[in-house]
This record gives structure tokens, sequence and C-alpha cells, in this order.
């Protein structure tokens, strides 16, 4: 049986075995709170608590295996699922204190990104609402309660939007977080953003370009080989004509590959027609891949140019990178973990 977590009332219904459809509606608020057990449920009566729990012995489908702390106040836990599979989350902090929770939607990734690490462990499988779900409640459990949802972690989201909607829909229902603060992050699988343009989620659109160069990008994203850049602005320019919504684009920038003006100008000419902002992002280590962060005077020559031509840009943040929780580090951790009891 799947999580709880990730359930409908109707759902919680027929799995907890209710003659009285109000009371999956109670069971679903809890959960929706991150109640870990049938004990905290304390408006269900006491022998209907003492069946769920015969019925149920354990609510959750993952367990947290292992969990590192960075100085700079972002954790990471790695899951063990269900089926000896491990997935990994991270809650990171700003420095004015708002929390995201950054989830996983696939164990491992498809997408096979040359700059990311997820992308070179090669993909096994889906995760469920209720997985999806269970991050968002463990990360919430030590750190309080996120502000923000970013599907960012491992997989390709729009690959799994059944199970991310299903997820989605809990969290900005029950739960209680915007859609305008939660946010997918695809690597440019149009079908997907042609989907979300028609179907929704109104949530927000985060899209990784990384390059505007035709032949760099396929070398980097072998999703363009499938989609190029002529498809991914035709799919985008229609999300934006359907929803409305302006389009965050994410550009990973490897020093010496991606990082010169003339690769910013590039992108300026790319996006021509399109509402978008722009998030450079700074390349983060991941051992044994073939790039470097690129230098200060890089960054500030590729942002230069884009300030000039009117771009809303801005650079990230980098947070999480002392525990490999950071942008395309998900996979591998280098630090000894701590146990969890």
């Amino acid at each position: 049986m799947d999580s709880l977590y990730g359930m409908s009332p109707a759902e919680l219904a027929l799995a907890c075995a209710f003659r009285a459809p109000f009371r999956s509606r109670q069971v679903h608020s809890w959960l929706a709170r991150g109640a870990t057990s049938f004990d905290e449920m304390t408006d269900l009566p006491l022998l209907e608590r003492e069946r769920l729990k015969a019925l149920i012995p354990r609510i959750a489908s993952s367990e947290p295996a292992t969990e590192f702390e960075d100085p700079d106040g972002s954790l990471k836990l790695q899951l063990r699922l269900t089926d000896g599979a491990a997935v990994e989350c991270v809650m990171l902090e700003d420095i004015e204190g708002r929390k995201t929770a950054c989830l996983s939607s696939q164990v491992g990734c498809p997408m096979a990104c040359a700059f990311c690490k997820t992308g070179t462990l090669g993909y096994l499988r889906d995760l469920s609402a209720g997985e999806i779900m269970e991050q968002f409640h463990f990360l919430s459990a030590r750190r309080g309660p996120a502000s923000n949802v970013v599907f960012m972690g491992m997989g390709e989201p729009c690959s799994n939007l059944g199970a991310v909607r299903k997820a989605i829909s809990i969290l900005s229902g029950t739960v209680g977080i915007s859609l305008r603060k939660i946010t997918i992050s695809t690597s440019g699988l149009v079908p997907g953003i042609l989907e979300l343009a028609e179907k929704g989620p109104p949530v927000r659109l985060a899209v990784s370009l990384t390059s505007a160069n035709e032949e760099l990008r396929s070398r980097l994203m072998p999703v363009n080989r499938s989609w190029g850049l002529a498809a991914l602005k035709d799919a985008l320019t229609r999300y934006q004509v359907t929803t409305g919504e302006r389009v965050t684009l994410e550009c990973a920038i490897m020093g010496g590959v991606n990082s010169s003006p003339a690769s910013a100008r590039e992108l300026v000419d790319w996006i021509g027609g399109l509402q978008v902002q722009v998030n450079v992002i700074p390349w983060n280590k991941v051992p044994g891949l073939p790039f470097v962060e690129p230098t200060r005077e890089e960054l500030e020559a590729y942002m230069a140019v884009l300030d000039s031509a009117g771009v809303v840009a801005s650079r990230r943040m980098r947070r999480g990178r002392g525990v490999m929780g950071a942008c395309g580090q998900l996979g591998e951790t280098l630090l000894v973990p701590r146990k969890v009891e």
C-alpha cells in the first residue's frame, strides 16, 4: 500500500475501511499537518485509533536514513524507500529566514544532463505522491514549515506529472501553501510544458536552459536532441499565451563552457518576445564531472550583457553546497553521515 500522506479523503476511506466519510477527512487533515501516528489524531475515538494501528502499522512508506546539516542552515535528508532505493530532499533557508522545501520527483533522473550529479545516476522509477509528500513532512518536522516548495530535486517533474499534480493538490489544499509559492522546474520537456499550459496546475514554471546555443545545449542537455531550442521557445510562448505567466529561465554557468559574453548575447537573442526572469547559477562543483566553476570576472561580464539588454536577471545564492545539496549536486555526499535515531 502507498503512503497515506499521498491519499485523497476518498482513497483514505478505502484504505482505512471507514464507515463514516467524515473520518477520512479528519485523518487527511492530520496527515497534512504531518502527524506520524494515529495516536496523535485525538479527535478520533480511542477504539478507532487502535483499530487503525492494527490495520495500518506504519503511516509512512519511507524513512530518513541519514541527514546532513550545512553551516549555512541548509538540511539535506536521504530517505530510504520501501524497495531499498534512496532519494534526497533539501530544506533551504535564505538570509531572511524563509524556508524552501526542495523535493524530488523520481529516483535518479532520465535526463542525463552532463553537469548534474543526479544525471549520472540513471533512472530507476517515479516517486508516488505519498513519497513526495513524505519528503515535505520529514523536512518540516526538523526545520519547521516551509513557505515555498520547489520541484527541483532528483528527477524530471514533467515526466511524472500525475504524482506531482497530486502532491501539489495536497500542498495547496489541506497543507495551505499558495500555488504562487510552488515551482515546477523542467529540463525543457516540451510535452510536459504544453500539458501544464492546458491542464495546470497554475504554479510557477522554471526551465533549465543553460545555453541558447543549439549544439552546446544538445551536448550538455540530451533533452535538446528531442526538443530543440525552437520547439522549446514555441512551447514557452504557448504557455505564456495560455497562462499569462512569466517563466523563469535557469542557467547553470560553467567556466569556459557557457560563461562568455557571447553566450550571454545568444541568450538575449533567444528570449526575445518571451516574458522571463533569468536565474544565473554558478555551477556547483561535483567531483568527477569535467567542469569548473566560473570566475567572478566571467560572471560579472555575463551579467553585464543581460543587464545592458534590459533582461531581468539575478545571480542565484548558492546554499547547501557544504552537504552536496545545492543545484545539480543531489545523489552523493562527501560527508560522513549522521545516523538518524
